[in-house]
């Protein structure tokens, strides 16, 4: 496994290649890292109907509870993503608590599983397609925010489902590379993942 390095906009600009847009993200609200699994780590997100009605709740969300998508990654039992919030707004998660419980309730007929709603899921009248809480990290600087934000874009390939960062089609690392932020065949072959706490 190879050491990913960084990107030639990088190098030129010490390390800080997102401090403007960083700082653009400071002014408007809080930036937050999450990470949220399917209960029992169902291989579910990445198929038709879940990806069309999770795009449409947090679609719909946005319009009531405004949030930036600044870096997303889809993955068939989990997703990783980094948002900024409003000023002044750190209630992520009544925004998680929608998306969840709309996409719950879209894809009901087609994920629920009676047999696994018992004891504790069934008082807090909850699904079985997420798991019950999530992983919360608050990004503290530029620095930070770079190390999830290739963390995201990195995870297809950590886990083995491509060998190439450009070859997962759902993740936002595509619209980084179209801005030059990533050459195409960044971190192909392999990548050594920086070590920390991302909630897997």
């Amino acid at each position: 496994m190879k050491q990913c390095v960084p990107t030639r906009t990088q190098k030129q600009t010490g390390g800080q290649t997102r401090m403007s847009w960083y700082r653009r993200a400071t002014t408007a609200g809080a930036t937050y890292f999450f990470t949220i699994v399917t209960y029992r780590r169902q291989p579910i997100l990445c198929e038709p109907l879940f990806r069309r009605e999770l795009r449409r709740e947090i679609e719909t969300v946005r319009v009531k509870r405004p949030f930036v998508i600044d870096a997303w990654v889809l993955l068939p039992d989990h997703l990783h993503c980094v948002w900024t919030l409003p000023p002044g707004d750190s209630d992520y998660s009544a925004r998680w608590a929608m998306i969840k419980r709309h996409v719950s309730l879209a894809c009901a007929a087609q994920y629920k599983r009676p047999e696994w709603i018992a004891g504790s899921r069934r008082r807090h009248r909850e699904s079985t397609i997420w798991q019950r809480r999530f992983w919360e990290h608050r990004i503290r600087d530029p620095q930070d925010l770079a190390r999830h934000v290739d963390y995201v874009h990195l995870n297809p390939v950590k886990h083995g489902l491509v060998e190439r960062v450009v070859d997962w089609t759902w993740s936002t690392f595509h619209s980084y590379r179209r801005r030059g932020d990533y050459p195409e065949e960044w971190c192909a072959g392999g990548v050594s993942v920086e070590k920390g706490e991302y909630g897997e």
